[in-house]
């Protein structure tokens, strides 16, 4: 097996109606992994965000994902996630250094800022095996994003397009053949559509442990299925070879 790449992934909710929306970004089709599809901010743990997770402490891993998600998502989409409220100015100055390559550590200090990870909610990990795709060991978090906060951005560099949409209105448009989604999105956004609120996502990934999906090939009915563990809070967990599409 290819040695993984760690990284994190962050699904914002916006609980603005009777059906949360969450925030979607459309991969550039020149990208090598999930080229043209659509997915959740997010992106490799850089040196700076395990820098970070020994000065706050806590499990090194986790806290360097939850950095690296609340990075990730303040450079790709511009939200200020897992920050205190601070004028606009002053975000523009942080995002503005994160874009320059400074490390998130030394960015914060500069604004004197404070990070807060624990505003993010641990909800799945996947860590596919195929091969030759390039693997990814993906820490999945819930976050929910101000109503009166900024509007997302697009970044313009691996992503094309930024929107929010339900879980389930995702799903059926990628069954209509609008939109691409991979295997872990699609099952993740399965899980999600079950839920009403950011607070019972929440509370539905705090019931259920937490442990690297590594789905597996299995012959069901007579034909090759892609399988996930049935006891981690999905709803569906195989599809038909055939029909995935993978990163």
């Amino acid at each position: 097996m290819t040695e993984a790449i760690p990284a994190a992934t962050l699904v914002l909710f916006r609980d603005s109606g009777t059906v949360p929306e969450l925030l979607f970004v459309e991969r550039s089709k020149a990208m090598v992994f999930a080229g043209g599809a659509l997915v959740f901010p997010g992106g490799r743990i850089d040196p700076g965000d395990r820098a970070l997770a020994l000065e706050l402490g806590g499990e090194p891993e986790d806290m360097a994902a939850r950095i690296g998600a609340i990075r990730e998502t303040i450079e790709e989409v511009g939200l200020p996630i897992g920050l205190p409220p601070m004028p606009d100015a002053t975000f523009a100055e942080l995002r503005a250094a994160l874009h320059r390559g400074e490390t998130i550590g030394a960015a914060l200090r500069d604004l004197d800022l404070a990070l807060d990870p624990a505003q993010l909610v641990p909800f799945a990990r996947w860590l596919p095996s195929h091969a030759p795709a390039r693997i990814f060991d993906t820490r999945f978090y819930l976050a929910q994003a101000s109503l009166d906060g900024p509007e997302a951005v697009v970044d313009d560099t691996e992503n094309v397009r930024v929107f929010w949409s339900s879980a389930q209105g995702v799903l059926d448009d990628a069954d209509a053949g609008r939109v691409r989604i991979i295997f872990p999105t699609r099952r993740n956004l399965e899980r999600l559509a079950q839920f009403e609120s950011f607070a019972a996502a929440a509370a539905h990934a705090a019931a259920h442990e937490i442990r690297a999906v590594t789905p597996w090939v299995e012959q069901r009915d007579g034909e090759d299925h892609l399988c996930i563990p049935d006891d981690l809070g999905y709803p569906i967990t195989s599809e038909p070879i055939g029909d995935v599409m993978r990163g």
